[in-house]
């Protein structure tokens, strides 16, 4: 049992990554038939149906209510914010590989703010780490402006802007309040509460769309089955296991992998410096990640 434990543990990262890159692609697909917020309110609501269903099957513990405020906060950040903020600058024709790699770059917020805010320490290969991962996004940034930035508008960006510090707050909340948080319910919480901002969003800000096409009911499953419930729920195990900064360092790898998916998918170019950043920031989320045989000395941390 000990070690199905430990190979869970280890894969589990790299699964998450894997799952998560694919929702770049996602996005494209589903805005090509709903509005944006329209898309996220129902997968939000879906997604938090299937796991109240789940908790009742599995009787899972309840979430107190003392920590409904803070899945709440969570919810919105991580799932309205970030999510709303990627799909609306896809929406308004950023490419989907470019916006995996903008939102790649919440890690460095993340582990900036995890320092200052929750005293978390890294080792100086964490930070390496973390140096290599900024790398491998600014090599990617680098391949995608060779190729021009298109019809990309200043909304689209500011929007991404706005969903990678929706991200960052949300794991740092997550990291800092709810550690503890039954992981389906309060998932589900999440999935309420930020389905329900989304759709006061959409009913303000967008002229209600959503064509039920083959497309886009193989986006929604996607969304709902291997996002919201598989990738999402890893990351709140991830995010209780390890520090704000190891978790988020993850995200480093998804502007590559999305740019490969996006080059199958959708043409879009990929060059030899997409690979190299893919490699470069594998080594980064590596030394982020690890964890040491013996335990770090005095020296080895960046003091306070």
């Amino acid at each position: 049992m000990t070690k199905s434990v430990t190979v869970f543990e280890r894969s589990a990262p790299w699964i998450f990554v894997a799952l998560w890159s694919t929702g770049f692609v996602v996005a494209r697909y589903s805005t090509r038939h709903a509005g944006p917020l329209a898309f996220l309110t129902v997968r939000m609501l879906c997604a938090a149906v299937l796991l109240y269903v789940i908790a009742l099957v599995m009787k899972a513990p309840r979430l107190p209510r003392a920590a409904w405020s803070t899945s709440a906060i969570v919810g919105v950040c991580m799932h309205a914010v970030y999510l709303g903020g990627v799909f609306i600058a896809i929406k308004r024709g950023l490419p989907s590989g470019l916006s995996a790699l903008i939102a790649g770059l919440h890690p460095v917020l993340t582990s900036v703010a995890g320092r200052v805010l929750l005293k978390e320490h890294l080792r100086r290969s964490q930070w390496a780490g973390v140096a290599l991962g900024v790398t491998g996004v600014v090599v990617v940034v680098i391949d995608k402006l060779r190729d021009g930035l298109g019809d990309v508008t200043r909304p689209a960006l500011l929007a991404m802007v706005i969903s990678v510090v929706g991200m960052s707050t949300g794991t740092l909340v997550q990291r800092s309040r709810g550690k503890d948080m039954p992981l389906i319910t309060g998932t589900a919480a999440q999935y309420v509460s930020s389905g329900a901002v989304l759709l006061i969003a959409s009913s303000l800000f967008e002229t209600w769309e959503f064509h039920l096409t083959g497309e886009m009911i193989m986006a929604l499953l996607w969304s709902v089955l291997v996002l919201s419930l598989s990738a999402v729920m890893l990351m709140m195990l991830l995010i209780s296991r390890h520090s704000a900064a190891r978790v988020s360092s993850l995200f480093f790898l998804t502007p590559a992998l999305s740019a490969i998916e996006s080059a199958i998918l959708f043409g879009e170019r990929l060059g030899p410096l997409a690979l190299v950043a893919l490699v470069v920031a594998l080594t980064g989320v590596w030394l982020t990640m690890r964890n040491p045989a013996t335990p770090a000395t005095p020296q080895e941390l960046i003091a306070d």
